[in-house]
């Protein structure tokens, strides 16, 4: 048996395979009137293909718990009750392929309100539908980014009840993973680093205040969230900076926290808190961050960052450096990674009835 293609057990669900699919913004929500930050068609086929494709777990992208939340206009979100409507229609057809449905739920702090990728990403003002960012101290993201206005206490409490909130409204959408992103500098990531929280407060300086508010988020969150089912986390395990950044070693030692909270999985990424920084990127170049978080802590992960071959994506997991591997633009390029990987290893995916004959 291809350990690929096992399922694996987080609580009382089953993921029927160890190929999943990363969180992607699709930045294709609208961005105003009353469907602002709902799911339309192009999310329903995106999703739905890699579900048809053997997919085991699709994580949906990062979905905002607030309006000013969003990393861009046109993010999806899930602070109201539409938008976890529309959502149910995902999870549902998600559900009848076999695949299960997660869901990352985000707030961009200071690296919100700015244009969609493919129109260059540059912050954006409310004449183009942006607003005023928010984060833990006022510390622009990069040249040209405006200032933060600094979360008040009153603030930060209103911040961890909106992730409370989605969590309940992604149960009732049909989700049966949830994850709270700490990842790629956005709101929490900002909180736990040095280089963007500047905080004299009780949520700066010292490490056990600056992953405060990460665990008030993961503790309201898996306060709402069924026993039975599994809470993931994203973290950066690094800002790749040479000092003043977030660290391998804090990871870890965070990631033995995070367990004792109810965490089940870590999501094991890196980067994105800190603006010019050089990358030293390869094939599974993040893939020993998650290794590490596993051999020192005993907390299942799963494994980012360019593995794009089965046979790459197997040796991960047959020498114990994950639990699961995330896939990002790999299943961009090709939706139906997992059937074609399952051929290769002589695993086995679930087929569409209407696939068949090309199985």
């Amino acid at each position: 048996m291809s350990a690929l293609f096992e399922p694996v057990t987080l609580r009382s669900l089953t993921i029927p395979n160890r190929v999943w699919m990363a969180p992607m913004c699709q930045y294709s929500a609208e961005t105003s009137g009353p469907a602002v930050g709902v799911a339309g068609d192009w999310h329903f086929a995106h999703y739905a293909a890699r579900a048809t494709g053997g997919t085991g777990l699709v994580i949906v992208e990062a979905t905002a718990v607030a309006p000013e939340g969003r990393i861009s206009p046109a993010d999806l979100g899930i602070w109201n009750d539409t938008q976890a409507d529309a959502l149910r229609r995902i999870t549902g057809f998600l559900r009848s392929q076999g695949t299960v449905a997660g869901i990352q739920l985000a707030h961009a702090g200071r690296k919100a309100s700015t244009d969609r990728p493919w129109k260059g990403g540059a912050p954006v003002g409310p004449e183009q539908d942006g607003w005023q960012p928010v984060g833990p101290s006022p510390v622009p993201f990069a040249e040209g980014h405006p200032v933060p206005d600094e979360l008040t206490h009153e603030e930060i409490d209103t911040v961890v009840a909106r992730f409370a909130d989605a969590a309940r409204r992604a149960l009732a959408a049909g989700f049966e993973v949830a994850e709270v992103h700490g990842a790629h500098g956005y709101l929490i990531g900002e909180f736990l680093s040095p280089h963007s929280n500047h905080r004299t407060d009780e949520y700066g300086g010292s490490f056990e205040n600056r992953t405060r508010f990460a665990l008030r988020v993961v503790d309201a969150v898996r306060e709402v969230w069924p026993d039975g089912l599994p809470l993931f986390f994203r973290i950066s395990a690094t800002d790749w900076l040479d000092e003043g950044g977030w660290t391998a070693d804090e990871t870890v030692r965070l990631a033995a926290v995070l367990k004792e909270h109810g965490v089940d999985l870590l999501d094991v990424s890196t980067g994105g808190n800190a603006a010019g920084v050089r990358i030293p990127t390869g094939p599974g170049y993040q893939v020993p961050f998650a290794a590490r978080v596993r051999a020192e802590t005993g907390l299942p992960v799963a494994a980012v960052g360019l593995i794009t071959e089965a046979a790459q994506a197997e040796k991960i997991l047959a020498n114990g450096e994950a639990d699961a591997v995330l896939l990002g633009r790999e299943l961009l390029r090709n939706p139906s990674w997992a059937r074609q990987a399952a051929r290769t290893l002589g695993g086995e995916v679930a087929v569409p009835p209407q696939y068949k004959r090309a199985a």
